[in-house]
């Protein structure tokens, strides 16, 4: 049945203040090339070497990421035992908090690292406990729109930061810690909105389906679908859920807190469905999309942007750049024409943008800093900002929209919060290890660096294995309810990626007989084996 038409405001409310996040990855990067930031925690002292400095502005900028890992454990634990809205509230009440350590630290390095850590354990859990919810509430035919918008979110927070940053570096003086200081306090005005603002949000009818509590669970529904409890669509859906639930217990390795962590590795589909969520994140953050994300002023500086101002005043494009294209990309294209078609064209791009610009730092890239450009090296570098731009609207259609969709929607409920939390751990653990390495790697040669066009090519390189891996193993799952996909890892694991997606529509039948659907995808006549059978 399809259910395009099920709208709710109740819906929509909860779906906006699930998704505010992502203002850090915005705010670290004006922060950490801000004049006076530099003066204060030593990244414009002479004494140090250009190795040295880059080690530091890795420090801080990834001091969120690392804490993260363990804030995505955090969420695992506290989702499932309180709740995803009491999840979100003390994730908020954390992140608040150490934005305020960061700010009140008035040169100490040692309190601007706690508070980034502290924040981060806030922020490694959103991205857990946002997705969870968000697949949980949603309507099959716009489960990806909804999930989706939870990482345009994160760019309307990225974009929010950016501008922040270029209006604080414009209007306040280089001398006043006030130009680094103001934009951070974004993030407590957002995170005190969401945690105001979650008291009106709804439980996940799912969740309260697992901890018994039926009629709440039903309550619920009928407000998120803006239909009457009687509906059809409403009783078959918690119908579904119930007999989902039903099933996973009969399978389950018993009541204990180790039985979902058995259960995710010892089941065959359950551990390729985790192999793949951690592949989908290693490949999407060495793809060079986030440290352009964090480090955005100085690769516009590499290809001949000067003054800060002018910085980042580009960066700010970039962030709407994102931005529309996320949401665009949420609105009209994941749900529409599917995951895997969004993702091949996201990497396409992302490749030639990232290949472009790693040919150009090869062959010309000194004409930038020497200040001396003919027309033609001009036009050139102005093509590879363009390319900046580009690969921000590839990241958006790619790895950002797969990297929350897929990894929350593709799990069992009764491992879901676990599985999301391991992969998001993996996901901060990278994403820790490219912000830490991206300043050293820029460096030349000679100073332990692989020089800025090697960084490129790398880049470029890990695209590739991307695309061919996405082709081969990474399922389409627009359309299928979450009840639905263990019939499609049911599949031998080198047929899911490949025939994923020529699986018939999902019944119950379809769902109790996996056997009949590898039947149906190998063109097997059924009607020859069936006879073979009487």
């Amino acid at each position: 049945m399809s259910c395009s038409w099920v709208f709710a405001v109740s819906l929509t409310f909860c779906v906006f203040f699930f998704s505010l996040s992502g203002f850090d990855e915005g705010n670290v990067s004006g922060m950490i090339n801000s004049v006076r930031f530099r003066q204060q925690y030593g990244l414009s002292d002479k004494s140090k070497s250009a190795a040295q400095v880059a080690a530091l502005e890795g420090n801080i900028s990834s001091m969120v990421q690392i804490a993260s890992v363990g804030g995505a454990l955090i969420a695992f634990l506290l989702t499932d035992r309180i709740g995803r809205v009491w999840a979100l509230r003390q994730m908020c009440l954390v992140w608040i908090l150490g934005v305020a350590l960061q700010i009140t630290s008035n040169g100490n390095l040692g309190q601007l690292y706690a508070g980034r850590f502290v924040a981060g354990l806030g922020i490694g859990q959103s991205t857990v406990i946002g997705p969870t919810y968000l697949v949980e509430i949603a309507p099959r035919s716009i489960r990806g729109l909804c999930t989706c918008i939870f990482a345009g979110n994160v760019y309307l927070g990225i974009v929010l930061s950016y501008f922040a940053n270029w209006g604080a570096s414009m209007h306040i003086s280089n001398l006043s810690n006030r130009q680094w200081i103001v934009p951070i306090t974004l993030q407590i005005i957002f995170g005190g909105l969401t945690l105001v603002m979650s008291f009106l949000a709804l439980e996940s009818p799912r969740w309260l389906l697992v901890q018994g509590r039926h009629d709440e669970a039903k309550n619920n529904m009928v407000k998120l679908r803006g239909l009457p409890a009687t509906h059809p669509y409403v009783m078959t859906e918690l119908q579904d859920i119930r007999d989902s639930i039903d099933r996973e217990r009969e399978s389950s390795m018993g009541t204990s807190f180790l039985a979902p962590l058995r259960e995710l590795f010892f089941i065959g589909s359950n551990l390729y469905r985790l192999i793949l969520g951690l592949m989908v994140q290693f490949l999407g953050q060495w793809s060079g999309a986030n440290s352009i994300t964090i480090y955005a002023p100085q690769y516009f500086a590499l290809l001949g942007v000067k003054g800060q101002n002018e910085k980042l005043y580009a960066t700010c494009i970039l962030g709407v750049v994102k931005l529309v294209s996320s949401l665009s990309c949420a609105f009209f294209i994941v749900d529409r024409f599917g995951r895997k078609r969004s993702l091949y064209t996201g990497l396409i791009l992302q490749f030639l943008s990232i290949l472009y610009i790693a040919v150009f730092l090869a062959v010309d890239g000194g004409s930038t800093t020497s200040g001396h450009q003919t027309a033609g090296q001009k036009r050139a570098s102005t093509a590879g900002i363009a390319a900046i731009y580009v690969n921000g609207l590839a990241w958006a259609l790619g790895w950002n929209t797969v990297q929350y969709l897929v990894n929350s929607e593709m799990f069992p409920l009764r491992t879901r919060a676990l599985a999301t939390s391991i992969i998001m751990c993996f996901h901060f653990a990278n994403q820790y290890g490219n912000s830490k390495a991206v300043p050293t790697m820029l460096l030349p040669v000679s100073q332990g660096g692989m020089t800025s066009s090697g960084t490129m090519f790398f880049f470029a390189a890990v695209l590739v294995i991307g695309l061919v891996y996405v082709w081969f193993f990474l399922p389409e799952t627009a359309g299928r309810s979450l009840e639905s996909m263990d019939a499609l890892f049911n599949l031998p694991w080198y047929q899911i990626g490949r025939k994923g997606k020529m699986m018939r529509s999902e019944t119950t039948a379809d769902l109790l007989d996996a056997k009949r659907d590898i039947e149906l995808i190998e063109t097997v006549d059924v009607e020859k084996v069936e006879h073979g059978r009487s």
